[in-house]
């Protein structure tokens, strides 16, 4: 791999109950599926590497919990979010019906220019109550992505995380996004003064200045 980079992403991922956001997350980042999974309690996190235009990019994935009990909390970790998965079950309109609500409150937190697609989970299910045509629709309307996937058998899981991340690398590079960059930190020392009780990075000009002139 070359002309690394230190690019991270970070992707939400939100959703009704039971529409299978942490089996997505799980398929992803570990290729795993569990067939007993417990409901998220808060958030989960996970992430990957993958290469992008030969650089070296980190996705990190937060899933949010589906609870209206937890609705503050999953609405926190929209901010700084460079995309957002909308997910809905295709076997349950229920799920699909709450599509409406989570992208109000993702529009307004999250950047203008960051990218939102919706996923139609569980396609490896016959019996859908969601056809393709009316998930296209909803996104079409809303000028957004749509992919359909099942983090069962992993169809399109990887597909539809890899896309997103292409499109916000694209987005990133021609300068639509700005995504912070981590800042280094700098390690504090403390210098031995009798006096003089406040702590300076090694790197303050203003140390030996202060030294010399004691507390006062």
């Amino acid at each position: 791999m070359t002309n690394q980079t230190n690019l991270v992403f970070k992707f939400t991922i939100v959703g009704a109950m039971g529409s299978g956001k942490s089996s997505l997350l799980r398929r992803f980042t570990q290729n795993k599926f569990v067939e007993e999974c417990t409901h998220t309690i808060g958030v989960e996190f996970a992430s990957r590497v993958v290469e992008i235009m030969n650089e070296e990019v980190k996705i990190q994935i937060w899933d949010t919990a589906g609870q209206e009990r937890f609705r503050a909390i999953s609405r926190s970790y929209f901010r700084g979010a460079t995309c957002t998965f909308l997910v809905f079950d295709i076997t349950r309109r229920s799920s699909y019906n709450q599509l409406e609500t989570w992208l109000d409150e993702a529009r307004n937190i999250i950047d203008p220019n960051s990218l939102i697609v919706v996923i139609g989970n569980k396609v490896d299910i016959e019996n859908r109550e969601i056809s393709r045509e009316e998930g296209e629709q909803f996104a079409k309307e809303n000028e957004l992505l749509y992919m359909e996937t099942s983090a069962k058998s992993g169809e399109k899981v990887d597909d539809a995380f890899l896309s997103a991340a292409n499109e916000v690398y694209k987005r990133v590079k021609n300068g639509a996004l700005i995504i912070k960059k981590k800042e280094k930190k700098i390690r504090k020392v403390k210098p031995k003064i009798n006096d003089y009780d406040e702590s300076y990075s090694s790197s303050d000009e203003d140390y030996e200045q202060k030294k010399n002139q004691g507390c006062c």
